[in-house]
């Protein structure tokens, strides 16, 4: 596969299981690109192998004062010399091909991933840990996985030179046949201590990166309570515990190195000393003596290989291990979807909690517990974070549909939605039915005043869509972008849309005239509100209360208030010494044509319980 012919139609399905694992099967799907530069990989190092055949043989042409011999030698020199650019040129075209064919396929399957899980991702796996993959991990996959091939045809490489000094002149060529192997092997011992090094510097380095990205995203906040300060310190630290972990993997790889220098130098110095005394005796001569030395040399060369590709697996192994770790997560409701990809349209029921959301109507879900709201709407969108059974659209099991379908179908917009950077116009291009106008969607989440705020900050925007967008919208605040997230879901117009908490940093004012606008632009939308707000909750056409993992009350808000002390308990805020004071006076809201309790006998009771408490307290 050519650079061009990126990205690929399906990156296949990778073997997890393990980190080496995952790099066999990296290297299985890139056969093609690995024999290509195989081959230039051989015929760059054989024709550096044959330079000292050539010089032999140029040497014994002067000793013999053969004309003949010498131009023959000349041409072969010439050869070699076209031949090892040849192959330099080639080998290095291949090589980062497979280098970023690599790299793009680990790319797509983290991508893929990330839009099969979608929210349930950062829930398992630390957001941090996630960049690191698809960043810097990926770079030493594709490095290890071009590697390969090069120090493949390096070894053969030496193998071919080992066995040519043998047949060539078996009394030096046994020296360095023997001599060989012990080089290669000699850093073998080192590898694991170098292996756990890197191992250690790698995981440092992830948690200084979850570190960072943590204290960027709460900077805002950081700020405002003066804990700044005290952030960077913690990252301070975490970069100087990379830094030590860094040298400390540097000096092991500093001592393979210094081996791999060492070693062939006092290769080379008992070759040089026995040679010349064979020469002495008369039993070879200088030419051959000349091309066992050169051969020797040069062998350097495709033996430095050995340390790349030790260097390049031992970085890669705990790279490919974290990329293995986040492809192996499946879904908690992991389906393929085995019918038509087609979106039903009819009532949202939750069999789980009893939910049902009639299609067509706004429907306000109220639960007591923020986190449980926020599971539920998981759970109405399939992305549920454990397994159980399906939500039902118009009957239809939404596991059963095609994910794409089924995201068609529900779009949720969880609490803390996330702006991606770019222009305002960029931020709403998103698949749409295309009968919301983003002018529409953005008047709807009462966007005006975020609109003049990006024209004021975009000098060069004369369009208000054309202002751009900082990186998850940190120039905006809380209530800008919780607009805009709320407007660009308006805009995509699904068959059910899932809101959870879509105006919890707005003001009350602004709260109600998003109400009004949610309410007349989804008009005939199923629409599905999870928030305790009074103004939301006033709005909805059905209210649903949801204790403890169940439909406990089913109406409207004004009178769940009157009659559901939870719903009340929730949705006033009411505390507790309120609540046992209306348990003891049998106190209820009134009724249409009903008097209340009066205020009177409500402040006797409280002051009756506070003196039991005192007298509980003395006791």
């Amino acid at each position: 596969m050519q650079i061009q012919d990126l990205p690929f139609q399906d990156p296949g399905v990778p073997d997890a299981r393990s980190g080496p694992r995952f790099l066999w099967w990296l290297g299985r799907n890139q056969l093609g690109g690995q024999f290509k530069s195989l081959a230039w990989g051989l015929l760059h190092f054989t024709s550096v192998a044959g330079l000292p055949f050539c010089v032999g043989v140029a040497i014994e042409a002067v000793v013999a004062r053969s004309g003949t011999r010498l131009a023959l030698s000349g041409a072969l020199l010439a050869l070699c010399g076209v031949t090892i650019a040849l192959g330099d040129n080639f080998l290095h075209r291949t090589a980062v091909t497979n280098w970023i064919t690599a790299a793009a396929r680990v790319q797509q399957l983290l991508a893929r991933k990330t839009a099969q899980l979608g929210s349930a991702l950062t829930r398992r796996v630390a957001a941090g840990e996630v960049v690191a993959v698809s960043t810097g991990d990926v770079e030493k996959i594709g490095w290890f996985v071009e590697a390969v091939s090069r120090f493949t045809a390096a070894a053969l490489t030496v193998v071919l030179v080992c066995v040519a000094l043998v047949v060539y002149q078996p009394a030096l060529g046994i020296v360095v046949a023997i001599g060989v192997p012990v080089l290669a092997l000699a850093v073998l011992p080192l590898l694991p201590r170098a292996t756990r090094r890197a191992d250690e510097q790698r995981e440092k380095a992830g948690r200084a990166t979850e570190l960072a990205s943590d204290t960027v995203a709460g900077l805002r906040v950081l700020r405002g309570i003066g804990g700044e300060d005290l952030f960077l310190d913690r990252y301070r630290r975490a970069s100087q515990e990379v830094r030590h972990a860094a040298v400390r993997s540097a000096r092991m790889w500093a001592l393979i190195s210094a081996i791999q220098v060492l070693l062939p130098g006092l290769l080379m110095i008992a070759v040089v000393w026995y040679g010349v005394g064979l020469a002495r005796d008369g039993r070879i001569t200088v030419g051959e003596l000349v091309t066992v030395y050169s051969a020797v040399m040069l062998l350097g060369y495709p033996l430095r290989h050995f340390e790349e590709i030790a260097m390049a697996y031992s970085f890669s192994r705990p790279s490919a291990k974290r990329a293995a770790r986040v492809l192996s997560l499946e879904r908690a409701t992991a389906t393929e979807g085995s019918r038509e990809a087609a979106v039903p349209s009819g009532d949202l029921y939750d069999p789980a909690t009893g939910l049902l959301a009639p299609a067509g109507r706004l429907t306000a879900v109220v639960c007591g517990d923020p986190n449980a709201a926020g599971r539920l709407a998981e759970r109405l969108g399939g992305h549920a974070p454990e397994e159980g059974t399906s939500v039902l659209l118009a009957g239809v099991p939404l596991d059963e549909l095609p994910l794409d379908s089924a995201r068609t179908a529900v779009l949720v917009q969880d609490k803390d939605p996330v702006l991606l950077s770019g222009t305002l116009r960029e931020l709403l291009d998103v698949p749409a039915s295309g009968d919301v106008t983003a002018e529409e969607a953005l008047a709807a989440a009462q966007c005006g005043d975020v609109l003049e705020a990006l024209a004021q900050g975009s000098l060069d925007a004369e369009d208000p869509l054309d202002a751009r967008i900082t990186e998850r919208g940190r120039s905006l605040s809380g209530g800008q972008r919780q607009r805009l997230a709320l407007a660009r879901s308006l805009i995509t117009d699904p068959e059910v849309l899932v809101l959870d908490e879509p105006t919890s940093a707005v003001d009350s004012h602004t709260e109600a005239r998003i109400a009004d606008g949610i309410r007349s632009l989804r008009a005939g939308r199923t629409t599905v509100v999870l928030t305790s707000s009074p103004l939301l909750l006033d709005l909805a056409e059905r209210v649903v209360l949801v204790h403890e993992g169940e439909v406990a009350a089913v109406g409207v808000h004004r009178e769940l208030v009157r009659k559901e002390p939870r719903y009340k308990a929730v949705v006033t805020r009411e505390t507790d010494d309120e609540t046992a004071a209306d348990a003891l006076l049998g106190r209820r809201s009134a009724a249409p044509g009903e008097d209340a309790v009066p205020k009177d006998r409500r402040t006797a009771l409280s002051d009756v319980l506070d003196e039991l408490e005192e007298i509980e307290e003395t006791a």
